[in-house]
């Protein structure tokens, strides 16, 4: 039995954008794959029907696709030299068919525009969102030459940015000060654009019922406030129509279920931005809203891995339901609602739904199951049978060590808390091993007992390596999951009893020799607790938060994430958003500490983790400061190959140094 390679990640497959043939007799899947030669990914289409999958295309550039029939996909791409030459200065997205039975890739037709998404209405007709700039609207119906003038003026002014509104950045899109979702219409027969929303109009989502299209999002010019309004757009009447404007709702999606909007949202009145949706009926008509089920549930799957990449699906309406993801204590399952608000389980297996597709009762998915990289399976409604059909990382563990997930539940203050221990290779009972705590982001997030590939190098390496869920993270209800001016509080104690269990549970585990880490609000709670205890050894902050005052007007979510969080604010409330800071504790820390930022993170923007490696320096701290140029805030999950290698190196380098003495 070996370990795993620090960068055996370099050979997994990550699977994302699964999806059926109208006809469900094939589906494809973008298959995913590190390339470190050019420190970055390659990504293809391949197929699936029914006998296993083979691969569909080979260029390594195609990630985005839909069904263009039950024969043929249309895909994102530009094949040509030409049209890849343009690309570097025009807006505009070229797209390719290919039949699944045999052929070459045929160059459909080019969008002048940048789409994120492409729905088929009827043939030659497509539903195309685009990123688009408010204060350029006519872009897409310019000649040539006025485009280019607007390109040359574009790149003329390339080092300077202009913010005069809110959010002006944000993390992987960069500076967005006036850009906005649009809608578009296009007739692939006349070569048409129509847009649907204004230039100002930031669309976030949208449902289409036979000939109208159902849309919500907000638009601004100074400010965003996330507060949505609904609209609706009949096909060939050219025109929108405000249904629904009290901006009551937030973080909407909406769903066609029959020709039913079912609308997924909160108000956020309850418990604040992290509150979980109520499941709604819209009426596109009269703009009415009506509570449809007042579920405590999050849509989606917020567990934590860094072995995902690309675009999933959370929800899609089939026949007479909603099907979604949603987290549930540990997993994230399948459910349904049909429109009594009936909530239905439809899969519940330990592990997690990271992407599906339904068609004639057969679920198709992706998932983390079993302790091993993702794979895809199917999953019949009728016999309840979860079969997996890739083998996508079936060897790539071969002789590999892969530790098995030791449950550690306990009770802290009345309240059950889950966690997991991954035991050291060759383990022996009678022998003493250090001990890494990784702590997980959000916090309405989750670790689950899965596949995580730098916790498997660690055991690997001869660490116990420890997570948990405190309170604060998803999966367990609103209740549970609202820690709002409690940072630092009840979510420290949970992790701090945690250690105690473990080292109870675990006496080969050196309470001398521990490390203690994690990313986001990990690298948060990692700056508070090496402010409040000397337990540790070694610590690593990632893309962390220290300051809640400094964070305020410089985080992509930061000017009412952080007031919410704290329940402080910077005018007549910053006494308490600084109780709440890691770096008001500075002066009590004594643990050696990394800190690992990236220069594009403005979610966790770099001066967070600045602030508190120059106070441990300026106390003669053992501090060490890791700054990655050109990654953002998702370095650990989907960052260049080379730098996570070298994040994660130097993350192992750190705890060695000071837990294995």
């Amino acid at each position: 039995m070996k370990p795993l390679k620090l960068n055996e990640f370099f050979n997994y497959r990550f699977l994302s954008n699964l999806t059926w043939s109208p006809d469900g007799k094939a589906a494809a899947v973008t298959v995913t794959i590190a390339n470190p030669e050019d420190n970055g990914y390659d990504q293809n289409l391949w197929l699936y029907r029914g006998d296993g999958f083979r691969q569909f295309t080979a260029l390594n550039k195609e990630s985005a696709f839909i069904w263009d029939d039950e024969n043929t996909i249309l895909f994102a791409g530009a094949r040509l030299a030409s049209d890849q030459k343009r690309m570097e200065t025009e807006e505009m997205t070229v797209f390719n068919r290919i039949s699944i039975h045999s052929g070459e890739a045929l160059k459909a037709f080019t969008l002048p525009v940048k789409a994120s998404d492409i729905k088929k209405l009827s043939d030659g007709l497509y539903l195309v969102t685009a990123r688009c700039d408010a204060g350029v609207p006519d872009y897409y119906k310019m000649s040539s030459e006025e485009r280019a003038a607007v390109d040359k003026a574009k790149k003329d002014n390339a080092d300077y940015e202009i913010f005069d509104e809110i959010p002006f950045w944000y993390n992987g899109s960069g500076m967005i000060n006036k850009l906005r979702n649009r809608l578009f219409l296009f007739d692939e027969r006349t070569g048409e654009m129509t847009p649907i929303s204004d230039p100002l109009f930031n669309v976030t989502c949208y449902a289409v019922a036979g000939d109208l299209i159902v849309y919500s999002g907000e638009a601004y010019q100074t400010r965003r406030t996330d507060r949505e309004s609904f609209y609706r757009y009949r096909i060939g009447d050219k025109a929108s129509q405000c249904i629904n404007d009290s901006q009551g709702y937030c973080e909407c999606s909406l769903f066609a279920v029959g020709n039913t909007i079912v609308l997924v949202g909160s108000a956020r009145t309850r418990y604040g931005e992290c509150e979980n949706p109520y499941f709604y009926t819209l009426d596109p008509e009269s703009g009415e809203v009506k509570v449809l089920a007042e579920t405590d549930m999050y849509v989606g799957n917020s567990t934590t891995c860094d072995c995902r990449y690309g675009r999933t699906r959370a929800a899609k309406a089939v026949g007479d339901k909603l099907y979604f993801i949603s987290t549930q204590r540990t997993s994230a399952y399948l459910y349904s609602i049909d429109l009594t608000g009936k909530v239905e389980l439809v899969l519940e297996e330990e592990g997690t739904v990271d992407d599906f597709d339904l068609v004639d009762g057969n679920v198709l998915l992706t998932g983390l199951y079993g302790m091993r990289p993702q794979e895809v399976y199917r999953y019949g409604l009728e016999d309840r049978k979860l079969i997996q059909v890739s083998r996508f990382n079936e060897e790539v563990l071969d002789g590999k060590y892969v530790a098995e997930p030791e449950r550690v539940t306990f009770i802290n203050d009345g309240v059950e808390i889950d966690g997991w221990i991954l035991k050291p290779m060759d383990y022996d009972p009678d022998k003493s091993y250090p001990g890494i705590l990784d702590i997980h982001g959000g916090p309405k997030a989750i670790y689950s007992p899965v596949f995580v590939h730098e916790m498997q190098y660690w055991a690997g390496k001869g660490y116990f390596v420890f997570f948990s869920n405190p309170e604060g993270g998803d999966g367990r209800g609103n209740e549970f999951a609202d820690i709002r001016g409690k940072y630092g509080t009840v979510d420290y104690d949970d992790l701090m009893k945690f250690v105690d269990e473990v080292l109870a549970r675990y006496p080969q585990i050196d309470p001398a020799r521990l490390g203690v880490t994690g990313g986001s609000y990990g690298g948060f709670m990692t700056n508070w607790v090496i402010g409040h205890t000397g337990r540790f050894a070694a610590a690593v902050s990632q893309r962390s938060i220290s300051n809640w005052i400094s964070f305020y007007g410089t985080s992509d979510i930061g000017y009412t994430f952080g007031p919410d969080l704290t329940i402080g604010n910077i005018y007549d409330g910053h006494e308490k958003m600084w109780w709440h800071s890691p770096l008001k504790y500075a002066d009590k820390v004594t643990t050696p500490t990394l800190f690992i930022h990236s220069e594009e993170d403005y979610r966790c923007w770099l001066p967070e983790g600045m602030q508190m490696y120059t106070a441990l320096v300026d106390r003669g701290v053992a501090a060490r400061m890791c700054y990655f140029k050109g990654e953002n805030h998702e370095l650990s999950r989907t960052g260049k190959p080379l730098h996570r290698e070298k994040r994660l190196q130097e993350i192992t380098d750190w705890m060695d140094k000071y837990t294995c003495k």
